[in-house]
């Protein structure tokens, strides 16, 4: 996949934690500057969930074009390498800048440091994926790829389950493990140093008190209705898109297997674990990106108006 040349200036790239405030702060920069937003949320993709991944508004998407929100069926899976050639669609024909925005870290790898070009995996191998994940959360996977891609798996996070499914689908399905795939990535597609990359900071108590306030909205603006929604056409939990931070405690408690607070509460922590790993993700993988702090004192606009002068922000 070839990078190409912006001439409506150098993306903007924006990536931060769930309930960080990373649309506000795209929107704004957006509106001053006429650009269009792409999506870098795996979760934000599927057409079923607006309310509960936090997708745009209806207003926000007529005040600024955004491109890659809710455009996938809520049953289909959806890979990096999909995600990858749909942003190089969008930034080969855009008369605009664009803020490429979302939180997740695997997005924004692929986009600047390259994605190896991997076959996609047969449907039935997934599926089976999916029941191996279930049945042993991940210890099948670690046997099977200690015995045939050892090399693979020394590079895997052992504890997370989704990641091993990853690297036993690859070897499965190709013969050939993941990090020999990975040795043939191409170059990327926005080179770091072709971008103005920003990762949001927030502290842990900021940033988790307002995933408490924004959970408790979202039920209150029409979760539970997307809950049953799902439910009516068929709920599947081993499906990616199942995995929207809530889902399953808001399902839990439509079966009558928990009350509502015991939901929320469960989603809560949830969604505040979720973000932790985000940010050791981001401190990790993301140092060279300009670090910018985030909290009640922040001035959005004024922010907005230093990204696009690349000023200093910290």
């Amino acid at each position: 996949m070839n990078t190409i040349t912006y001439p409506h200036g150098k993306p903007i790239l924006i990536c931060g934690p769930t309930a960080s405030g990373k649309s506000a702060l795209g929107i704004e920069i957006a509106r001053k500057s006429g650009a269009c937003i792409l999506n870098a949320d795996a979760l934000q993709v599927y057409d079923t969930w607006r309310i509960l991944t936090a997708r745009p508004s209806e207003v926000d998407e007529e005040t600024v074009p955004h491109h890659l929100y809710g455009h996938i069926p809520l049953r289909r899976t959806y890979s990096v390498g999909a995600w990858l050639r749909d942003v190089k669609k969008i930034l080969e024909t855009v008369d605009r800048q664009v803020i490429i925005l979302g939180g997740t870290g695997l997005y924004f790898s692929a986009l600047t440091s390259g994605l190896a070009e991997i076959p996609e995996t047969p449907s039935h191998i997934r599926a089976r994926g999916n029941e191996i994940r279930n049945a042993s959360h991940g210890a099948e996977f670690i046997e099977y790829l200690s015995k045939y891609d050892s090399d693979t798996l020394a590079k895997t996070d052992r504890d997370n389950p989704m990641r091993l499914q990853r690297a036993w689908e690859v070897m499965e399905a190709t013969g050939r493990g993941l990090a020999s795939w990975q040795q043939d990535t191409p170059p990327p597609l926005v080179p770091l140093e072709s971008a103005n990359a920003v990762v949001l900071n927030s502290s842990p108590d900021w940033l988790n008190a307002r995933i408490a306030r924004r959970f408790d909205r979202m039920v209150a603006d029409g979760a539970l209705d997307e809950c049953k929604a799902v439910m009516q056409s068929g709920w599947e939990p081993t499906l990616p898109s199942s995995r929207a931070l809530g889902a399953r405690e808001l399902v839990a408690y439509l079966r009558e297997e928990c009350t509502l607070d015991e939901a929320k509460e469960s989603a809560t922590i949830a969604t505040r674990q979720f973000a932790k790993r985000q940010r050791s993700w981001f401190r990790n993988k993301m140092q060279d990106w300009q670090q910018v702090p985030l909290d009640d004192q922040t001035d959005i606009a004024v922010l907005a108006g230093l990204i696009l002068q690349r000023g200093d922000l910290s």
